[in-house]
């Protein structure tokens, strides 16, 4: 169904311009301290021409995305664009407004809000939307409610927020950083944007638990007086999502689903992998139910597309693409292709090439198809060769061993690099570098190499990998914006979560010899938790009866099960802890000292269990061993 455009065609700036009503200047935000959270006025080098350092498409892409402020969508909507990686919508009531996606940090929805309070007047909050539980549709909220207020969200929202931004947060931060480019400076030679936006602000995260979940499509909820109705769209660009219409105003909302580019079926800075097939069909769902009823749509990302055709065109494009990724990346694994040969093999239908958005800005073809044979056959090819292989520094120099040393492949890498075969001179170099990191000479030409990559790149997110690879070559590893353990995050987790993140933490052969049962009596939160440290798992559960534990006293347990390993949680705690939610999360960022607390029982277990947690590391190597 798509239409052909040129390279000239001017649509979607006409839609990204329309109605504009006023910019933030200088569009630099900043937190209480004074550092710069924001800064969009970095990326103004984009209104010149396009150099050589950078794709043409993707030039084209931050040009579109760069541009900031507030936009009416239609009579009562408006959206803040270009102060974040994300979209801000506003929807006015009858009392104040309702805020879909508040960013992701404080200060820069705060500053969003007061945007629009400029050419609106001053409205309250008088509820939020998230349609989705990843940070740029978040982690602001605590800057624009300041009351309760309705937080509607999908079903499962929570439960999805924490296992992405805290459970795997310090890998998913750290990979984060190659991902938005965070360490890059604003340039054509550095970072031009992601694709689905410039880069992510790094201020003040915040979450607030929804009060209200969207449990199925078709429902219908009214917020200070309007009207939304809601789809569920689980599995699609996020484990939990949903879209909505706004049926008095005519207005479609699209989350994630639908933005002006190929989207991720797996992230690059990690994810879980999102289901295409699932993905095409709640696209096909929402032209069923919305789009005769609708003459505007927008998204969480980019500008809105105006008019029934558009509309629908725009979906039954993105409806094809997931499809065709997925069948086509069966039916390939279906004959024995291996990942990195469908990734090859797979193309859409040139009719697509002059659609802007299913370019490959953010998502790509070759990742893309690598992420439905992981959703359905895993890591693993087949090819027993690949089974059980050394791990990189050691295959590195077996590698480069056989072939003929660090100076002969130095010298073959040179020779495809300025043959133009830069794919296989990155081969061959990370392999120089994981062999010898020490070496000068391999790591900057390596750097090069990358370098020339990043410059070439059509995607967003792979020209920051490799121009932030290229940057860690030279310049050594460089800590992210944030980490798990700096954000605001942890304040809305429940103590079951908490207790998950003590979890993931402990250090398993050093935990091995140690066995004892832990009860936790949160007592502002009403709750008694029951923990167990056995072979090296640290396993929880809510506690069936209090008096289990004894009351408030709670009897030792004996020294064989402290110590043999064979801790089962039955019958008595061997200490039980008696604090409040915050002291337990105190206990876990290391802030609250365990002879602070009121403990029954073994005083040693506390301290046992905290000097068995491990920490994270926020600048963990990745090209570099």
């Amino acid at each position: 169904m798509a239409t052909l455009t040129s390279p000239e065609d001017r649509t979607d700036f006409a839609d990204a311009d329309r109605g504009f009503l006023g910019a933030l200047h200088p569009c630099v935000v900043r937190d209480a301290t004074g550092r710069v959270v924001w800064d969009n006025d970095a990326f103004d080098f984009l209104t010149g021409d396009r150099p050589p350092t950078v794709h043409p498409h993707l030039w084209r892409q931050a040009r579109l995305c760069a541009k900031q402020g507030l936009y009416e969508v239609t009579d009562g909507v408006y959206q803040v664009r270009g102060l974040d990686l994300s979209n801000m919508t506003l929807i006015e009531g009858d009392r104040g407004v309702v805020v879909v996606d508040p960013l992701i940090s404080t200060e820069v929805a705060a500053a969003a809000l007061a945007l629009y309070r400029r050419h609106r007047g001053d409205q309250r909050v008088t509820g939020v939307i998230y349609t989705h539980p990843h940070l740029d549709h978040f982690g602001g909220v605590a800057g624009i409610v300041t009351e309760d207020v309705p937080i509607l969200a999908p079903a499962e929202f929570m439960r999805h927020a924490v296992a992405e931004n805290v459970y795997a947060g310090g890998a998913m931060l750290r990979r984060g950083v190659y991902f938005t480019g965070a360490s890059l400076a604003p340039g054509p030679r550095g970072l031009v944007g992601t694709g689905l936006g410039q880069t992510s602000s790094i201020g003040t995260l915040s979450l607030l638990p929804p009060t209200v979940d969207v449990t199925r499509t078709g429902q219908v909820e009214t917020i200070d007086g309007v009207r939304f109705e809601f789809q569920l769209t689980p599995g699609t660009e996020a484990p939990a999502e949903m879209n909505f219409l706004l049926p008095e105003r005519r207005a479609l909302c699209l989350a994630e689903n639908a933005t002006h580019n190929l989207h991720n079926l797996l992230t690059l800075r990690g994810a879980v992998v999102r289901d295409a097939r699932g993905w095409s069909r709640y696209l096909q769902e929402a032209i069923t139910l919305f789009a005769g009823r609708a003459d505007v749509a927008f998204a969480s990302h980019h500008w809105p597309t105006w008019g029934h055709d558009r509309i629908v065109t725009l979906l039954a494009d993105q409806r094809d693409v997931y499809a065709y990724l997925h069948d086509q990346t069966l039916r390939l694994m279906n004959q024995g292709h291996t990942p990195l040969e469908i990734a090859e093999l797979v193309d859409l239908d040139p009719a697509l090439d002059g659609t802007w958005y299913t370019h490959g800005f953010y998502g790509s073809v070759s990742h893309n198809v690598k992420a439905v044979y992981q959703r359905y056959l895993g890591w693993f090819d087949g090819n027993p060769a690949h089974l059980w292989e050394h791990p990189p520094v050691e295959s590195a120099r077996r590698y480069v061993d056989c072939m003929g040393g660090a100076d002969a492949v130095l010298a073959a890498a040179r020779r495809y690099r300025d043959d133009g075969d830069l794919r296989f001179a990155a081969q061959l170099l990370n392999h120089a570098v994981f062999a010898d990191p020490a070496s000068g000479e391999a790591r900057e030409l390596l750097a090069d190499v990358y370098t020339r990559l990043g410059f070439g790149a059509e995607n967003g997110p792979w020209r920051n990998f490799y121009l932030t690879g290229a940057q860690e070559l030279r310049g050594g590893t460089r800590t992210g914006a944030v980490t798990v353990g700096s954000t605001g995050l942890a304040d809305a987790l429940s103590v079951e979560q908490i207790l998950d993140s003590f979890a993931i933490r402990i250090d398993g052969p050093a935990a091995w010899p140690h066995a004892f049962t832990l009860d936790w009596d949160v007592t502002d939160a009403g709750q008694r938790h029951r923990s167990v440290l056995s072979h090296g798992a640290f396993v929880h559960w809510p506690h069936p009866d209090a008096r289990a534990s004894g009351g408030a006293g709670g009897r030792p347990g004996t020294g064989t099960e402290t110590e043999t390993g064979t801790g089962t949680g039955t019958g008595a705690a061997d200490a039980t802890v008696h604090l409040r939610r915050a002291q337990l999360l105190g206990l876990l960022g290391g802030q609250v000292a365990p002879d602070t607390l009121a403990v029954d029982g073994d005083a040693t277990v506390l301290p046992r269990l905290l000097g068995l947690l491990d920490g994270p590391d926020p600048a963990f190597a990745i090209v570099t061993p």
